[in-house]
């Protein structure tokens, strides 16, 4: 037995030939490499997945470690997409894993041609590109999915799966909507997973502070507006608070939509 072919040994005898032929051709890009975009990306490898994109502007920061999956004491300061990809190909060398450190935004949604992927999956956590991303993801032929909001999350009884506008008890899906409502309408209808669920900080520190933060400062990347590695601590109104498991849930959940939906 091969080396590839033992490693999905076991998802090939629930799964079948014919998925697994499928799950290795099969296109996918993710867009935001945190909390939850990390361990999508993770299972989709672990699964099958062998051509995938993964996005992400930033660096790795001492606060990502609580929930990221490639963020430990020793990565602190290395691109995040070039982390996991190492992660990734240690886990099937054979994969084709094209990492980009990138803003998704309208003046980079180009570069992207989204046009060429089978499956596109939205971890951003800005509103301005989500929205944008959102609008741009469901004009194609690829089947969307998005992650709404995972920080001020701790159940995982209470994490769903629903079409967008059906998705309850999210702010970040509220003010999507609230925009898109403004704006324009996506396209069409596409899966979200969401919690219904809205705790507060109960932390007195919700920033770990300029003065503190061990994230490398912004980077201005060679001509292109998107290529950029920012340091977001500094820059943002508020901190929420986030778990591991609760991040890892989405992340898997978007996976599991993605195979599910190849099995088909």
């Amino acid at each position: 037995m091969g080396l590839e072919q033992g490693l999905f040994q076991r998802t090939a005898l629930l799964l079948g030939d014919e998925a697994m032929r499928r799950m290795a051709v099969v296109r996918v890009i993710i867009f935001g490499m945190g909390g939850v975009g990390s361990w999508c990306a993770e299972s989709l490898v672990r699964s099958g997945i062998r051509r995938l994109t993964i996005v992400d502007s930033d660096r790795i920061c001492v606060t990502n470690i609580n929930r990221q999956l490639m963020a430990t004491t020793q990565t602190v300061g290395e691109v995040k997409v070039e982390a996991l990809k190492r992660r990734l190909l240690e886990i099937n060398p054979k994969a084709e894993i094209a990492a980009l450190q990138m803003i998704y935004s309208k003046e980079t949604n180009d570069f992207f041609q989204l046009e060429n992927y089978d499956y596109i999956i939205d971890a951003i956590d800005s509103l301005e590109n989500k929205a944008h991303l959102i609008l741009a993801a469901t004009r194609m032929d690829a089947v969307f999915f998005s992650s709404m909001g995972a920080a001020l999350k701790m159940d995982p009884l209470k994490i769903r799966v629903a079409e967008f506008w059906k998705v309850q008890g999210c702010p970040l899906g509220a003010a999507l909507r609230r925009k898109l409502r403004k704006t324009e309408r996506p396209a069409r209808k596409f899966l979200c997973v969401f919690s219904e669920e809205t705790l507060e900080n109960k932390g007195r520190n919700a920033s770990c502070g300029t003065e503190k933060c061990l994230c490398p400062k912004a980077q201005t990347g060679p001509g292109d507006p998107g290529l950029v590695s920012h340091e977001w601590c500094s820059r943002k109104a508020q901190i929420n608070g986030t778990l591991a498991h609760t991040t890892a849930i989405f992340g898997f959940t978007l996976a599991g939509l993605v195979v599910q939906d190849i099995c088909k």
